[in-house]
This record gives structure tokens, sequence and C-alpha cells, in this order.
């Protein structure tokens, strides 16, 4: 199966123009990334991403720094290159420094290797965590 063609704005449709708009706001960029114009191909796809994903990384009780840094930590985890490099741009633009983007890397690192460790040796859940 072939992937479908990016769509641009000046081809798109009113109902996608409209989420490329809303996207545009919300992130305070020029154009949306190639997510959105993949995904732009079913639009209602596009939009229920979309809303979902606002919805999510608004604001609340984590800060925006910390969403995308959680967004990031999920995408490194996941081996999901485009996640990576997208959420670092977000990360840094929500005021992720460079010794943040770092001990982040660190507790990624550290947590897949334990978490491996626990799964490996099928570890019992200790009774205080069941509390």
């Amino acid at each position: 199966m072939n992937r479908p063609r990016p769509i641009e704005y000046a081809s798109a449709t009113p109902q996608v123009r409209e989420v490329f708009d809303d996207i545009r706001a919300t992130r305070g960029v020029p154009d949306v990334n190639n997510f959105w114009k993949y995904l732009a191909a079913d639009p209602a796809l596009l939009k229920r991403t979309w809303e979902t994903q606002k919805a999510v990384l608004a604001p609340g009780a984590l800060d925006a720094v910390v969403k995308e840094m959680v967004y990031l930590a999920v995408s490194v985890t996941n081996s999901c290159e485009y996640g990576i490099a997208c959420h670092t741009a977000l990360a840094r633009k929500a005021g992720m420094t460079d010794q943040m983007f770092t001990e982040l890397m660190a507790v990624i690192g550290m947590a897949n290797q334990t978490n491996r460790f626990a799964d490996g040796f099928r570890l019992p859940i200790d009774e205080a965590f069941n509390k």
C-alpha cells in the first residue's frame, strides 16, 4: 500500500483548511508540518487527531514544557524519528533547555533499562506500591 500524498493548503478543502488554520494559530507557526499534511488525506482523521492532541496538550496541571518532554520521551521509547524531531522542537519552543534535554535522555535510558530488568526478572510488585 502506498502512503497518501500530502495535502497542501492551496489545494485543501475548506474543512481541511479550517483545521490547518487552527494548528497554525495554536502553535504559532507559518505552516503545518508533514504529519498534518499527510493526515489531511482523511479530513475526519485529521480533525479528530488534532482536536484530541490540542486538548491533551492544552494548559493544565502540567505545563507545556513538561507535556512536550513527556511526548518526546514516548517518541524516543517508540523509536519514532518523526516524533523525536517534532517534539524536540516543540519542547524547546516551550522552554526546554539543553540541560533539560540531556537529563531527559538519561531518565529515558534508565527507565527503559530498569523496566526491562523488572519485566525480564518478572518481579512481583511490592505491596507498598499497591497503596
